[in-house]
């Protein structure tokens, strides 16, 4: 399972996400992750964010209500073994 490293910007400490699905929506990346390796814990869902290279990419979590229920569903629907609740 792919991992990605998370850098939380309130305390500078960095945690790692193994990625369960990822996704592309109107030309942005999208990946549903979770701290746990089973996939059974809590997940977020993560936007890439332009960056200055293509060898290393920024995420953020998704904040915006309205775009973490339509990321949500695409999720979803990926991912049809998953009981994802928002």
């Amino acid at each position: 399972m792919d991992k990605v490293k998370f850098i939380d910007p309130d305390t500078g400490e960095c945690v790692e996400f193994y990625v369960l699905e990822q996704t592309k929506i109107g030309g942005v990346n999208y990946l549903i992750a979770t701290l746990d390796e089973s996939g059974d814990s809590d997940a977020f869902i993560l936007k890439e964010l332009p960056g200055e290279s293509d060898l290393e990419a920024s995420y953020k979590m998704v904040d915006n209500d309205k775009e973490l229920e339509a990321i949500a569903k695409v999720f979803a629907e990926l991912m049809e073994d998953v009981d994802i609740q928002f």
